[in-house]
Formats: structure tokens, C-alpha cells, sequence
């Protein structure tokens, strides 16, 4: 029996680790984002930017760029779905997956769960952003043509 790529063998060593590389793949590109708009606008940085439900909101400049940080890591994250997980049908799986981590995370950080609508809708957003090009990057590389002529032809 030849191996194949990824066959459907439960494999939870694998799945860990990509859980938690694609959480660190998140936090880590969050906080370049958050780092990067804020030096734009010259805000002062803080870990209350990633964590705490008031920082995301529209009303504050800082609320604004925070939301900005957020949109731009969905799209890095897909990104890093297309790297790393390379399957379509787990885009939505991992995306879901760490939004929840990054909300238990958040509910620990703030001691009660979120309750401010622009933090949810934000995150929605970003779950359907990163789920939706995660997806289409992985499908285009899995529908990609495979060459088939491998040797020189015969004439038979």
C-alpha cells in the first residue's frame, strides 16, 4: 500500500501542533500589526490592545487602529492556513478554533465574558475573513493540475 498525503488516519499529534502553530502564527502577527499601526499613528502600545474587550471599539482612535490590527491578521492568518494546514475542508475548523482559544484567553484576561458588541462583531468578521481566503488559497492549490508525464514517451 503506497503512502498518501494526508489520508484520513485520526492523527492528534498532528492536529495539536497545528493547533498551537497556528495560534502562534495569530498572536505573533497580531502583535506586529498592532505594533505597526500604532507606530503609524503614534498611539502607545499595550497588551489591553489584544485582549481587553474595550480596546476594540469605534468611538477612540485606538479603538479604530485596533480593529484595523485585527482585519489585517485575518488575512495574514489565512495565510498561514495556506502554509501550513493546506487542506480546505479544516480552514473552517482551525479558524474556529483559534477565535475560541483567543476568546477563552480573553474571558481569563478580563475575568468575565465578552460583553461589548464592537469585540464581537470584530471578531466575526475576522473569523469569516480568515475562514473565506484561508479556504479559496487552499482550494486553488488543491485543484491545481497535476503533470502526469513523468518519463519520456514511448511509441507503442
Amino acid at each position: 500500500m503506497g503512502s498518501h498525503f494526508r489520508s484520513y488516519i485520526w492523527d492528534p499529534v498532528l492536529i495539536v501542533s497545528q493547533i498551537l502553530l497556528m495560534q502562534c502564527i495569530y498572536y505573533s502577527f497580531l502583535g506586529l500589526w498592532l505594533a505597526g499601526v500604532d507606530c503609524l499613528v503614534q498611539t502607545s502600545r499595550s497588551l489591553n490592545q489584544m485582549f481587553s474587550y474595550d480596546a476594540l471599539g469605534f468611538a477612540t482612535l485606538q479603538g479604530r487602529v485596533s480593529m484595523i490590527a485585527f482585519i489585517l491578521n485575518s488575512l495574514t492568518s489565512a495565510l498561514g492556513l495556506w502554509f501550513f494546514i493546506r487542506r480546505g475542508k479544516q480552514c473552517l475548523d482551525f479558524t474556529v478554533t483559534v477565535h475560541l482559544f483567543h476568546m477563552i484567553i480573553c474571558w481569563i484576561y478580563n475575568s468575565h465574558p465578552p460583553a461589548v458588541l464592537s469585540w464581537w462583531l470584530v471578531n466575526i468578521a475576522c473569523i469569516a475573513l480568515m475562514a473565506v481566503i484561508g479556504e479559496y488559497l487552499c482550494m486553488r492549490t488543491e485543484l491545481r493540475a497535476i503533470p502526469v508525464n513523468s518519463g519520456p514517451k514511448s511509441n507503442l
